[in-house]
C-alpha cells in the first residue's frame, strides 16, 4: 500500500520579483518562504527547492544506508548525511554531493564503503533523481 506526503506552494508575481510560501502539510512542521533569489544567489532566510531536496536525499540515504547496513549484520551509532544540490539558472539541478560519517562498531573499511555505494543506489531519492548528471558519495568511516 502507498504512503502518500504532501506539501503545497502558493507563488505570487513573476518568477523573478514574485515570491511563495511553501507549507508541508503532511507533517505540519511548517511553512517557508521561497523566492527566485534564494534559489539562485543568496538563501538570506528563506528556501528553495534544492534545498528540500537535499533534506529529502540526506534523510532518505542515511535510512537507506542504516538498513544496508542491518542487513549485513552491523548497526551503526551514527549516520550523518550532508547533500549539497546544485543549481545552475537554465541548466537545473547539475550534482549532488553526498557526504556522509557514521560510526559502525565491528564493520571494516572496504564493506563500509560497498554497502555505503549500495545505498546510495538504493536510495528511492537517489532513484527519483537518476536524471541528475552526477550524485556523488564520500563515504567516511569514523573510528
Amino acid at each position: 500500500m502507498a504512503t502518500t506526503r504532501s506539501a503545497h506552494t502558493v507563488w505570487k508575481g513573476d518568477l523573478f520579483t514574485g515570491s511563495g510560501q511553501t507549507t508541508l502539510d503532511t507533517s505540519g512542521l511548517g511553512t517557508y518562504d521561497v523566492t527566485w533569489k534564494a534559489r539562485a544567489e543568496q538563501a538570506e532566510g528563506k528556501t528553495s527547492p534544492e534545498e528540500l531536496i537535499g533534506a529529502a536525499h540526506s534523510a532518505c540515504y542515511s535510512m537507506a544506508f542504516s538498513n544496508m547496513l542491518k542487513d549485513a549484520g552491523h548497526v551503526a551509532d551514527t549516520i550523518e548525511t550532508r547533500a549539497e544540490v546544485d543549481f545552475v539558472p537554465g541548466q537545473g539541478i547539475t550534482e549532488i554531493r553526498l557526504n556522509v560519517n557514521a560510526s559502525v562498531p565491528g564493520i571494516g573499511e572496504e564493506d563500509f564503503q560497498r554497502l555505503a555505494e549500495d545505498a546510495k543506489k538504493g536510495c528511492p531519492v537517489s532513484q527519483a533523481l537518476a536524471s541528475v548528471p552526477s550524485i556523488t558519495l564520500q563515504a567516511t568511516l569514523n573510528s
